[in-house]
């Protein structure tokens, strides 16, 4: 092995063991995954019965229903976490500013406070990824 590959080798191991590298890393697998299953299961109500989560005066604006609006947000979801795959700082304030959005529903139907409180978490890491993506993607 050449010295300058060894330095390039040397370098790349250096940066990976990185706690901020291994953060994101970490956040980019969670952001990926994680809306990908949760719009997955708005199709199969493995996990939740997702049409609850909809606060009534949105499913009263939407011409589709309530239920067909969930799929969409399946959809979106799936679409989003595709999108961290492939381009987290892209992708992670989308998911971010989503989570949001699914805060502001909860915290209109009073209910599900604790969901909300745990998206609040959630849509924190996402910016999070988004900052560390500026830092290691291109």
């Amino acid at each position: 092995m050449s010295t300058i590959a060894h330095t390039a080798g040397s370098a790349i191991s250096r940066e990976r063991s990185r706690p901020a590298y291994q953060a994101y890393q970490i956040l980019h697998l969670g952001f990926t995954v994680a809306p990908i299953l949760a719009g997955a299961d708005k199709f199969l109500h493995l996990l939740a019965n997702w049409d609850q989560y909809l606060a009534p005066w949105i499913a009263n604006l939407s011409p589709i229903g309530g239920h067909a609006l969930m799929l969409v947000a399946g959809v979106i979801e799936v679409a989003a976490g595709i999108l961290v795959a492939l381009k987290p700082r892209w992708g992670a304030p989308i998911v971010g500013a989503w989570l949001c959005l699914i805060i502001v529903n909860l915290l209109t139907m009073g209910t599900y406070l604790d969901i909300a409180l745990r998206d609040l978490g959630l849509a924190l890491g996402a910016f999070a990824l988004w900052r560390l993506a500026l830092e290691y993607t291109n």
